[in-house]
């Protein structure tokens, strides 16, 4: 990976103050509809607003465009098999989750 690009985790306080902290000038986001666009585009005009961050956004391939976290933990709680959307690592741990 290219001494400049880093992938992190964040839990704690606004996006905009951690990317001041690491001294991050832009977050890459991924979206799947129209939907995502709405609720990402305020967030993005305000992130610029308060700290110069800039967002680019990341379509995904067509053929995993409807494939949410919360379609996949309801199909495999309903028993449906989430393999082709997962890791086989999260697959397992879901398949271990499910009441049995």
């Amino acid at each position: 990976m290219p001494r400049n690009i880093s992938v992190a985790s964040w839990s704690v306080g606004l996006l905009v103050d951690y990317c001041t902290e690491v001294g991050a000038s832009v977050l890459v986001k991924g979206i799947r509809s129209q939907i995502d666009v709405a609720y990402e585009t305020p967030m993005v005009l305000m992130n610029r607003s308060l700290a110069n961050v800039e967002t680019v956004f990341m379509l995904p391939d067509p053929a995993h465009a409807h494939v949410s976290s919360t379609l996949v933990r309801q199909v495999s709680s309903l028993g449906g098999d989430v393999s082709a959307y997962v890791p086989a690592s999260v697959a397992r741990f879901l398949d271990k989750s499910r009441p049995a």
